[in-house]
């Protein structure tokens, strides 16, 4: 913010309908008093996380969002998640009605076809490969301009229902795609905003199974930032929710997030029969049957949900046996975390040269990865690692990974919580 002001004074732009309306609060001025436009109002309701409560509050609200997001609101940026927000969120999608059709005749506004719709999907997809590829944190805003620029003005367009139907559901799917990201890039509460529009959106195109995923994704988050419960509740709201149009790849992944927040908890038998349960369902899908976006799910992705479970509940082998099944060779982020995992579990196995080895080779195929997520996983193994000592093998890991760039931003970290994990370990 303060860079941005130094700007406004040195004559270079004037603050946008976003910062204006800040701007003249912090300083207790108008508007015309600044020299400005008059701008529209700065909406208190940008940090709140209630579940939308129509489809033009959604339009409103990601709108806002994106905005924000483009702006690098701080407040926004930094915000953390609602735990309320997630339950809210799974009741009121599983007790909606079925909502209102989704035409809008208006005299206004661009007119949307079918093709406006298709280059939306494109798009997205292409975004999606990238963030695949280099993480959340390569093209992140580069989505977000996109879907501010050019989706927007579509959404707020003139419709008929088929075209309005395929619309949202094709605008869920890339607000999940900006809340991954976000996510990836420890955005938490930013991407906790950007799932519940998507959810809503989801809801308004008719599309159970992507509303499913999407709880799906909650879940995941939850269990990364330590709420337990709520993760569970959220996989098996994803499962009961999509239960009369559920796939079994979708089933399966639904299980394994379980299985991960199970395992977090410590329940070790609940977490295993989710586990058989994912094996049961993932072995009877029909790749032809399955939407495009969820057929990344497959054995390899299975087995490293399962070395995370595995290695949280303390089965050092089991989480290696796993993890070392879990590289699909195509989808290098997962494949750090799959690496990561193992070199994790080697050293709860008390096998620290070859963990030292295996996150070297982590290291290696991350050094174009742009991901908080990536940096979570390193400082976490590093924190293990302090209780090796100085060992050759550690010695030798910190001299190969000094000019990695994902084990420098994990330095921080590391410092800060030096002894952390360690009682995983024993």
């Amino acid at each position: 913010m303060k860079r941005r002001i130094a700007i406004w004074e040195n004559g270079h732009g004037t603050p946008d309908d976003f910062y204006a309306p800040l701007l003249c609060e912090a300083l207790g001025l108008t508007s015309a008093e600044l020299g400005m436009n008059q701008l529209s109002g700065h909406d208190s309701a940008l940090l709140q996380t209630d579940y939308p409560a129509s489809l033009e509050a959604a339009i409103g609200n990601v709108g806002q969002l994106w905005q924000a997001d483009l702006n690098e609101y701080e407040p926004l940026l930094q915000s953390e998640p609602s735990e309320p927000a997630w339950h809210e969120a799974s009741l009121r999608w599983l007790v909606a009605p079925d909502p209102a059709p989704p035409d809008r005749q208006r005299a206004d506004g661009v007119r949307v076809g079918l093709a406006d719709v298709d280059v939306i999907k494109s798009t997205s997809g292409m975004f999606a490969q990238l963030d695949d590829r280099f993480g959340g944190g390569h093209a992140r805003h580069a989505v977000i301009h996109y879907l501010s620029r050019e989706v927007v003005p579509l959404l707020n367009g003139r419709y008929k229902e088929p075209v309005g139907q395929a619309l949202f559901a094709t605008v869920a799917e890339a607000t999940l795609l900006a809340g991954w990201m976000s996510y990836d890039a420890c955005h938490h509460g930013l991407a906790q905003r950007y799932f519940l529009q998507a959810l809503r959106f989801a809801q308004d195109g008719k599309d159970r199974r992507l509303a499913g995923s999407i709880l799906s994704a909650m879940s995941h988050q939850a269990t990364f930032l330590g709420h337990y419960t709520p993760a569970a509740t959220l996989a098996r709201a994803a499962r009961m929710g999509i239960s009369g149009v559920a796939t079994p790849t979708l089933m399966a992944q639904f299980h394994a997030m379980e299985a991960r927040a199970l395992a977090r908890t410590g329940d070790r038998r609940a977490c295993e029969q989710a586990l058989a349960e994912a094996t049961k369902a993932l072995e009877s899908r029909n790749s032809g049957d399955e939407p495009e976006w969820i057929t990344y799910f497959d054995e390899a992705e299975l087995a490293a949900e399962a070395a995370h479970c595995f290695r949280d509940v303390n089965s050092a082998r089991q989480a290696v046996a796993y993890a070392e099944n879990a590289m699909s060779g195509s989808h290098v982020r997962s494949d750090f975390f799959a690496t990561m995992v193992l070199a994790d579990a080697h050293l709860r196995a008390r096998e620290p040269e070859e963990a030292c080895r295996v996150a070297l080779e982590a290291l290696d195929l991350g050094e174009q990865l742009k991901s908080g997520r990536c940096v979570s996983y390193l400082s976490e193994f590093r924190r293990g690692l302090v209780r090796f000592g100085d060992t050759r093998a550690v010695r030798d890991l910190q001299e190969q990974a000094a000019e990695h760039r994902l084990w420098i931003a994990a330095t921080p970290a590391v410092d800060a919580q030096p002894r952390l994990y360690n009682s995983a370990l024993g």
